[in-house]
């Protein structure tokens, strides 16, 4: 077998730790210490991030969507898929040598969705991003970090949170969906959404197309606004876990 050759590292802002992007032939890892945040074989539940969250939304006209996380592009890639001509995609990383791996290395894994012209790359916080918006999005997909509950980054946790999922409401148009990938369940995460007043659906997805553990994917219509719940604490039902 192919032994493994890190190819480069960057640090995650905010004291994240260290990014590692190794290659073995054609596939890549990301690594974060000895988890395997994602792999280039297994896209399964990544895309399908982007496709059930179309389906929701695909009667919109020119419809803007936001993905949080780059990743290896598994899920900009299927919504510039199914998305029509007249979409925006934008794309925000927190990292930005994730970015120029996305041009460099892995290019062949990409292949070419960073030049689709409904496409454009923020580099920056997600969450910063959302919390300055106001119904400018008919959908919002977060990949970001382990899902609910973080493993790179504490700040990430404020993605969702009651407050974090407010902005997240407030940033979507009426009807607009927001997305959320998970490595496992959080039954305290859905309660939070549907305590903030979305309507909310779970997914099981398997990380590869006939193999591999099965992701959530949470599916949140934004709907009428619910009464304040900023004093109830966030739940904390799992740790942490790697994802693949």
């Amino acid at each position: 077998m192919l032994p493994w050759i890190q190819l480069d590292a960057a640090s995650i802002p905010g004291g994240g730790g260290e990014l590692r992007l190794k290659q073995r032939g054609t596939e890549f890892s990301i690594m974060l210490g000895t988890n395997e945040l994602m792999n280039s074989r297994l896209s399964g539940s990544e895309e399908a991030l982007a496709t059930l969250s179309w389906e929701r939304i695909k009667e919109r006209q020119r419809p803007h969507v936001l993905i949080g996380g780059l990743g290896m592009g598994f899920t900009l890639r299927a919504a510039l898929s199914v998305l029509p001509a007249d979409a925006r995609i934008t794309v925000a990383e927190l990292v930005p040598a994730v970015v120029d791996w996305a041009r460099g290395p892995m290019a062949e894994v990409y292949k070419g969705s960073l030049d689709d012209p409904r496409v454009t790359v923020h580099v920056g916080d997600v969450a910063a991003l959302i919390e300055r918006s106001r119904a400018a999005f008919d959908a919002i997909l977060l990949d970001v970090d382990n899902g609910p509950e973080g493993l790179t980054r504490e700040s990430n946790d404020g993605l969702y949170d009651y407050a974090g999922l407010r902005a997240a409401k407030a940033a979507l148009r009426p009807k607009g969906v927001l997305a959320v990938w998970s490595q496992g369940p959080d039954q305290g995460f859905t309660r939070r959404l549907s305590t903030i007043g979305f309507d909310v659906k779970e997914e099981h997805i398997r990380a590869g197309r006939k193999r591999g553990a099965r992701h959530v994917i949470w599916l949140a219509t934004n709907g009428p606004a619910a009464a304040k719940t900023t004093s109830q604490p966030k739940a904390n039902t799992r740790p942490p876990r790697p994802r693949g």
